[in-house]
């Protein structure tokens, strides 16, 4: 019977959640603590980070993908790459930008990494990292995982980009290092 009512729930659920759940889950003093932190990180290598939290799916696509599971995780990570796209994490120098996406709506965590640095890191090793954050995300410890996100993703960032100290300061930083709430 669940399995039943199940697309109904997850549909409630997404129209329910807005972005004041997002800046509930993420207040500003926790934003700027991701924001600082993203800058640090951010100086100890050559790539570039962003951090996306948002509430829920649209509604139209969720409808779409009916009970299918698969349908599901496939909606959250083309949304993910709609993201990366729109915060233009793919257009560093570099090729090396990392989106770390959180769904509050689903407990979904993506992250997507551009075309210079995939060929470094498997699909398995992003998945296990994901894997590894999805338990703090579900016990509502956002801090923690995506604080735990960011210094996994930076952690192969510097493996793979160390930091160029010889570049000028100011290319350093091709992206806004604020988190984005929606």
């Amino acid at each position: 019977m669940k399995n039943m009512f199940q697309p109904l729930w997850r549909l409630l659920r997404h129209a329910w959640l807005d972005e004041d759940d997002t800046r509930r889950a993420i207040p500003p003093e926790l934003l700027d603590r991701l924001m600082r932190r993203v800058a640090a990180s951010e100086r100890r290598h050559g790539g570039e980070i962003r951090i996306c939290v948002e509430a829920s799916l649209p509604l139209a696509a969720l409808w779409r993908q009916g009970r299918d599971p698969q349908a599901l995780r496939a909606l959250v990570r083309a949304r993910a790459l709609d993201l990366f796209a729109q915060l233009r994490v793919w257009d560093t120098e570099h090729n090396n930008g990392v989106l770390i996406y959180l769904l509050l709506g689903e407990h979904a965590i993506e992250i997507v990494a551009d075309r210079g640095l995939n060929p470094h890191v498997s699909t398995q090793h992003w998945q296990a990292m994901v894997g590894q954050m999805g338990e703090a995300f579900r016990a509502g410890r956002f801090e923690d995982g995506l604080t735990q996100a960011l210094e996994e993703v930076s952690a192969v960032l510097v493996r793979h980009f160390p930091d160029d100290a010889a570049a000028p300061s100011g290319d350093r930083n091709e992206l806004p290092d604020e988190p984005v709430l929606r």
